[in-house]
Order: C-alpha cells, then sequence, then structure tokens
C-alpha cells in the first residue's frame, strides 16, 4: 500500500472510535489480539496475591523443619530453584531461551538478597 494511503486510512481510524484505534494498534505493531485477552483486573490482582505469597513461602519452608546454617542453605537453594524455574516458565510467553531467562530471574533475586542484607546489616539485623 502507498504510504500516502497508508496515512489516511491511519488518520481515519484515529479519528473515528478510539477503541477501534487501540485495537488496530495492538493487532498491527505488538501482534496481540485484544479479543483473546479475556480476563479482569479482580483476577489478575487475586492472581498475583497468590503467587506472590506462595512465592514468599519457598525460602521459609527450611526453617519449618530445620535451623541455623542448614536451613539457611536449604533456603538459598530452594529459592534459586525457584527463581530459576519462574524464569524458565517466562520463556512461554516470551520466546526467550530458558536457560537465560533462568539465569537472569536467579540474577535479579541474588540482587534483592543482597539489597536486603545490605540494609538489614546497616540497621542492626542479624538472622542467626
Amino acid at each position: 500500500m502507498p504510504e500516502d494511503q497508508a496515512r489516511r486510512i491511519a488518520q481515519q481510524i484515529i479519528q473515528g472510535d478510539p477503541r477501534v484505534a487501540l485495537d488496530t494498534l495492538s493487532r498491527e505493531e505488538l501482534g496481540i489480539d485484544p479479543d483473546e485477552l479475556g480476563g479482569s483486573a479482580y483476577e489478575a490482582a487475586f492472581t498475583s496475591f497468590l503467587l506472590f505469597g506462595g512465592g514468599a513461602l519457598v525460602p521459609l519452608l527450611p526453617f519449618l523443619v530445620s535451623s541455623g546454617a542448614p536451613a539457611v542453605i536449604a533456603a538459598l537453594v530452594l529459592s534459586g530453584l525457584a527463581l530459576f524455574g519462574v524464569g524458565a516458565a517466562i520463556t512461554i510467553v516470551t520466546g526467550q531461551s530458558a536457560l537465560r531467562s533462568g539465569l537472569r530471574q536467579v540474577g535479579f533475586g541474588l540482587a534483592a538478597a543482597v539489597v536486603t542484607f545490605g540494609i538489614g546489616h546497616l540497621v542492626g539485623t542479624v538472622v542467626r
């Protein structure tokens, strides 16, 4: 299609119904079909709450059966495996390498742990 014709059509779409313009942009630029998205903000919030809560339990599980250094090591290993699993699972949507995405997620988790440890150390909190 010639560029001037494409510009005229785009202008007509934008000046018309904003929902049609957004749907067209989503389909043509992002490759997303808005009709297939479904869901609601409430479902997203509830799912996020459940996943966040479940993820927060992972590093606590070893402390239910042990304490001290063995529990800390087990928590680190379980957390690393969980983070890698989540990162690898994300590749279903992104199409990236599962290894790369898993390691990236572990890296983010490690960075968050280092920052948290540093803040705890600064304020004098100690885990024993």
